[in-house]
């Protein structure tokens, strides 16, 4: 089962590599990012070891005697688990864990465990469970001696060491059990979609902490759990938005992360059926984010996976307000503004703004730019809306009615 208790902050240390798919800087970002997960999962980062190597040691993922640095440092301040950026095979984790005498997670598991945490639905805690099942099925032999002495806390939420036997045969059958439960789910979603009637579909996505949920409580005027955490949002929200007199269905799904685990992927499918059936997509960036291009193509690979890349995409570039402009050089002064941030017309001439047709600059918090955001998103669902019933275009006029 998936525990729901909130658990005391934990001493953790990141461990990442720099070699020739990613430089320094890319490291950097990847530890900031993966310090933010571990912040979300209850931690509390007290030191990152880098190392530059060209392929990682298959035995310790690091070399000897950056290994020899990490242990000492866990010794030493109290550590109770280091957690890669990286996945670890099988055999990693258990030669690290022998040596570290502590938890030891990586970027897949760290991710699994939030989503144990943010799962509230009976379908999100089901496929996060498979999800996690089958994770550790090829880790158990390192998991249950390690469960032995460390007990709870970040990457130990969901199938606990109470639940699951040593006997493979026994996880096995629990997984199976999942995918038909789940079947049994997908089909009962599918019947609810297919009541939804022919309303038009707009489907929120982007990088995770974009400001989805914050926009989809102001369009759609709800209550969508929002938090400035990573992956706040895991249960797919879908609500009836009016524009004007147009009405349509916009659902906010899960946020998308570099490097997501192939098994989230699979066992979320489902989930991003709200995406596949969708007539338009709302693609959220964060301006105010340093590798806000990063996200979009990561967002676009995972488009792609699901086979909604091709799909009528809108940009809209969201926390306008927070935005800080940054110099290609930085020995360049930036030259001093009169005001603190961009006006919207100035966006406009940037290529933010020729993305995918023109795309749109706000802030959902301040509600910087809605009605423009609104006239946009109507003029969209019209034009699908008048294709799917011609005769009732006459209803709906071209533009908002002032």
């Amino acid at each position: 089962m998936i525990e729901e208790k909130s658990l005391d902050v934990e001493k953790t240390v990141l461990v990442g590599i720099i070699n020739s798919r990613q430089d320094a800087t890319q490291s950097k970002e990847y530890l900031d990012e993966l310090a933010f997960l571990a912040f979300t999962a209850g931690g509390e980062v007290m030191h990152r070891f880098t190392q530059r190597i060209d392929l990682p040691n298959p035995k310790t993922f690091i070399g000897s005697g950056n290994m020899q640095k990490v242990l000492e440092f866990v010794n030493e301040n109290d550590i109770s688990s280091v957690i890669f950026d990286d996945e670890l095979t099988p055999a990693q984790q258990g030669n690290i864990e022998k040596t570290l005498k502590v938890k030891v997670l990586d970027r897949t598991g760290l991710i699994l465990d939030i989503f144990a945490q943010r799962a509230q639905t009976s379908y999100a805690r089901t496929q996060v469970e498979l999800a996690q099942y089958e994770y550790l099925l090829p880790r158990l032999k390192g998991l249950w001696t390690h469960l032995e002495r460390q007990r709870g806390g970040i990457g130990m939420r969901g199938p606990g060491e109470t639940e699951i036997e040593t006997d493979r045969r026994i996880v096995r059958d629990k997984i199976s059990l999942l995918k038909k439960k789940l079947i049994i789910i997908d089909k009962q979603m599918a019947t609810q979609r297919g009541n939804r009637g022919a309303l038009v579909r707009v489907a929120l996505v982007g990088y995770t902490n974009v400001g989805k949920s914050t926009l989809m409580n102001v369009v759609a005027k709800s209550k969508v759990f929002a938090e400035n955490k990573l992956f706040a949002t895991l249960d797919t929200t879908v609500r009836k938005v009016v524009i004007g007199n147009l009405p349509f269905l916009m659902s906010d799904t899960v946020g998308f992360i570099r490097k997501l685990p192939t098994q989230l992927v699979e066992s979320f499918k489902s989930t991003l059926d709200e995406v596949q059936e969708a007539d338009l997509l709302l693609h959220v960036v964060d301006i105010s984010h340093p590798n806000f291009e990063d996200h979009i193509e990561s967002v676009n690979q995972i488009l792609k996976e699901i086979k909604s890349l091709d799909k009528p995409t809108l940009m809209v570039f969201n926390k306008i307000d927070t935005y800080e402009p940054v110099p290609w050089d930085e020995t360049e002064l930036i030259e001093q503004r009169e005001e603190k941030h961009f006006s919207l017309k100035e966006w406009e001439q940037t290529w933010m703004h020729r993305m995918n047709g023109q795309a749109l600059f706000i802030s959902a918090l301040n509600k910087d730019n809605l009605e423009g955001f609104r006239e946009r998103v109507y003029q969209e669902v019209r034009e699908i809306h008048v294709t799917r019933f011609p005769y009732n275009h006459f209803l709906y006029p071209e533009g908002l009615e002032e």
